[in-house]
């Protein structure tokens, strides 16, 4: 094999001059291999080290090098597999991969991508935020940034530069299992709460040129504004389904938020796996470029979602070639592969061989994908910042969701009688019940996207949970008895002052979540029944959208508080149902009645309700949808 040709100092390495010229002098030296490599990004499994410095012992099929663009971890995939690993182990692993990534012929570093939507959430120990639905019920602009930040820490302390987030769709329909990802159906709450991109890549300039990436410092990430565009209104609320839109209501009801991001300077938008009107977003050049790119003026990178290229064809991943050039002619710019990438990398270069994809789209792409490296100053500071790995799950950040849990709280029913509301409870009560499968479940309470693509149950990660809270909480004399199903025996004793029943949604992600009877879980609501048959009973609800609350069911308990996915911080949830703060959620999206009413929103002209959007109880007194 023959000696790596190694390029001397050059104007594009210098981080005095303008990104732009920089762009242009890089690009000047690159093969169409190089490009081609810088479009890919790889999973961690498929990604050893020789594959990124770009070794033809590797890649036998091709002649001279290759330099792959970048790497992620999709969910679960961590320096060990599954297995719970720190922060400070995957910064070795993320570092590893840079430096073959510095060693290839042009020194390109690797930009490595995960999906911290919630706070670091595939990292041990890490801070895990309420999932958006949840901040969505906060409406506080102002706390999404700081989770923004608190997430990008953490995030920088292991190395990785990258997060696919935030989810910016408007749901309109619970039955869709991404529900959770969203902040609310109203586009408005959606748009306020795009402010954590300013948090995860800071707070550009006054001056800065509309539409061009920006990240503040080594303490900051590269964002992603996704789904790109209408996820959250398929028909049914299928995952990966068909929006029927016409382009007036796809523009005023699902792109706004797009509007702020771009505004924010958000470095990259991901192209959603939907349909509009029957057409793949990851073939759609109207949208993709006509719109994102020319009417809308971005300039950062419009990547691929996982695997997106391949569901262009059915059988999916059949016709690649086909698959390839739909996608990069419509107005990709980088592909999440994420293990084909030889046959990716040989497909492409054949493409732009035959003239089939022009020079020119490989170009635009190429620049876009330098501005965000150079943009994030990847290039001067590839390496992990361990100086950050105190940050992880310190007090600090864990106060902020704590904070954030107890602004997320909606209380949807407050005694049986208005005027003997049941909150807040006595702290020191004699003796109490805490029951339901979701008191005592850390991984309940944080649902999808934790430590798993589709989460778990069980001590997934390090947090308190609802029933830690409660004992921690209560006064020194308060006894608290805790089953998971209460016994005929316990249920038959009267010495329990009331019952803590927390119910819920076991964890899921995309499909997997996708519903259309959305019913309580684990018998929850005859669980709940027992429970307030015998004893005076608090519900917490902990699911990523509404469920159905049958009115008999409603009747029969005390209070109600929909939790939503509160992540690791359950002392949020104590800190409200004993009274210390008061609560202030206010819904995000319409409760319905029955699942043959959905889609319901309140746009809607008849829109027969349980509950409506913006509903929300303190302890005195209703709050107005528009408070």
């Amino acid at each position: 094999m023959g000696q790596v040709e190694v390029v001397d100092y050059c104007f594009y390495t210098d981080p005095n001059a303008t990104v732009e010229a920089r762009i242009k002098d890089l690009l000047s030296r690159m093969t169409l291999k190089e490009k081609v490599g810088q479009m890919a990004m790889i999973e961690r499994r498929v990604g050893t080290y020789d594959a990124i410095k770009g070794l033809s012992i590797v890649l036998p099929t091709f002649c001279g090098l290759l330099s792959v663009g970048a790497m992620m971890s999709g969910g679960g995939s961590g320096p060990f597999g599954k297995v719970k690993t720190k922060s400070s182990d995957w910064a070795d692993m993320v570092d590893r991969f840079q430096k073959s990534a510095l060693d290839s012929r042009l020194g390109i570093p690797l930009i490595y991508g995960i999906d911290a939507i919630h706070g670091n959430n595939n990292i041990y120990g890490a801070t895990i935020f309420p999932h958006n639905v949840g901040l969505g019920a906060t409406r506080d602009a102002d706390l999404a940034r700081k989770i923004g930040e608190a997430t990008a820490l953490e995030v920088r302390a292991s190395g990785i530069h990258y997060t696919f987030a935030p989810c910016v769709a408007v749901s309109r329909d619970p039955r869709w299992g991404r529900c959770y990802e969203s902040y609310s159906e109203d586009v408005g709450i959606v748009r306020k709460m795009t402010s954590i991109v300013t948090g995860l890549q800071g707070q550009p300039p006054p001056t800065h040129p509309k539409g061009y990436p920006f990240v503040a410092g080594r303490n900051n990430v590269i964002a992603c504004a996704k789904h790109f565009v209408g996820d959250g209104g398929t028909e049914g609320g299928i995952n990966e389904g068909n929006t029927i839109l016409s382009y007036e209501e796809l523009e005023r009801i699902h792109m706004p938020p797009y509007l702020d991001c771009i505004s924010m300077g958000v470095s990259t938008i991901m192209a959603s796996h939907s349909s509009w009107n029957g057409r793949k977003l990851h073939a759609d050049h109207f949208l993709l470029t006509e719109i994102l790119k020319d009417k809308l003026g971005f300039k950062g990178i419009v990547i691929s979602d996982w695997r997106g290229l391949d569901r262009l064809s059915e059988p999916r991943g059949s016709n690649y070639r086909y698959c390839i050039s739909s996608a990069i002619n419509a107005g990709i710019d980088m592909v999440m592969v994420p293990y084909r990438y030889e046959l990716f990398v040989e497909d492409l270069t054949s493409l732009v061989e035959s003239g089939e994809v022009q020079m020119a789209r490989i170009d635009d792409a190429i620049e876009r994908i330098l501005r965000v490296k150079f943009a994030a100053s990847v290039f001067e500071f590839p390496f992990a910042n361990r100086s950050l790995l105190d940050t992880v799950g310190c007090k600090l950040h864990r106060d902020l969701a704590r904070e954030a849990v107890r602004k997320s709280l909606v209380l949807l029913k407050n005694g049986k009688d208005l005027k003997n509301p049941f909150l807040p409870l006595d702290r020191n009560a004699k003796r109490i019940l805490v029951a339901g499968t979701h008191a005592d479940d850390l991984g309940y309470q944080c649902g999808g996207w934790t430590a798993d693509f589709k989460g778990s149950s069980g001590n997934i990660t390090i947090g308190t949970t609802i029933l830690d809270a409660i004992k921690e909480a209560v006064g020194d004399e308060t006894e608290v008895v805790y089953e998971q199903y209460p016994s005929v025996e316990t249920l038959a004793r009267r010495d329990f002052s009331y019952a803590i029943v927390a119910v819920g949604e076991e964890p899921y992600a995309e499909k997997l979540g996708d519903n259309s009877e959305l019913v309580i879980p684990f018998d929850g609501a005859d669980l709940l029944s027992s429970v307030a048959s015998c004893i005076p009973t608090l519900a917490i609800l902990v699911s990523g959208r509404p469920l159905v609350l049958e009115p008999w069911l409603l009747e029969k308990i005390d209070a109600l508080i929909a939790a939503w996915l509160p992540g690791s911080e359950g002392g949020g949830i104590a800190d409200v149902i004993f009274g210390d703060h008061d609560f202030e959620g206010r819904l995000p999206m319409t409760w319905f009645k029955r699942v043959e009413q959905l889609p319901l929103h309140a746009e809607m002209d008849a829109c027969d309700s349980l509950f409506s959007l913006g509903f929300g109880l303190t302890c005195n007194k209703e709050k107005s949808p528009n408070s």
